[in-house]
């Protein structure tokens, strides 16, 4: 399995099915002009969208159209491609239910390799039904950033709650970001709200085994 990271909630993860089949899988594409950072054409089997904001859904960066060349899921539900168990759930983009900011999907992929949970722009703290629904996450990727997600204190709680393997923070401010994105969190930020201290971003997480999960530090950043 390798996940790559494609900036702010956009990640590329090659992975096998339950059936040994390899599926490449993209979440959150983004239009560039709404994040400030590149965004290259891509290729994949699925791709999911947690929400419809066009810095999370410009699928006219993924080669191809739905359902001729790739599978498109943005909605919550049980989907199953090509063997890749994909569940979404229902969550929220703000702490007021949606009144902000609207729904978000929490999307969970049973990769053979490790079960991952991709958060999206959630907003708000996860409620005891959902935590019912996440257990058992071996790789976390969560909204660390604030204003438009939860904060960083408000994912280490996350964090704390769903207690995966590794954690890959998304969703915060950087150099490139536009100005809309001025008063959220660095991932230093974060770094410093979860005690990991300075960790440098990897290229990419890869990993032949869930074995291999043991070997990697808890909060594994990745660059882009």
């Amino acid at each position: 399995m390798k996940i790559k990271y494609l900036g702010h909630s956009s990640f590329k993860i090659t992975g096998k099915t339950q059936f040994g089949e390899e599926v490449t899988l993209i979440t959150d594409p983004f239009d560039s002009k709404e994040v400030g950072l590149p965004y290259p054409k891509q290729t994949a089997d699925v791709v999911t969208l947690s929400h419809h904001h066009k810095d999370h859904d410009a699928i006219e960066n993924i080669e191809g159209t739905p359902r001729e060349n790739y599978v498109l899921i943005d909605t919550p539900g049980e989907f199953e491609v090509k063997g890749l168990r994909i569940f979404g759930l229902k969550s929220y983009h703000d702490d007021k239910k949606g009144a902000e900011r609207g729904t978000n999907v929490i999307y969970v992929y049973d990769f053979m390799e490790a079960r991952i949970a991709h958060l999206g722009d959630l907003g708000h703290k996860l409620e005891s039904d959902q935590l019912e629904q996440l257990e058992n996450i071996d790789i976390l990727i969560t909204p660390v950033g604030g204003v438009y997600t939860i904060d960083a204190e408000t994912a280490v709680e996350v964090i704390e709650d769903l207690e995966p393997v590794v954690t890959i923070p998304m969703h915060y401010k950087t150099p490139k970001h536009i100005a809309a994105f001025d008063k959220a969190a660095t991932l230093d930020d974060f770094l410093k709200e979860s005690g990991a201290g300075e960790i440098e971003p990897q290229k990419e997480l890869s990993i032949k085994s869930h074995n291999d999960l043991d070997q990697l530090t808890n909060i594994f950043p990745l660059s882009f």
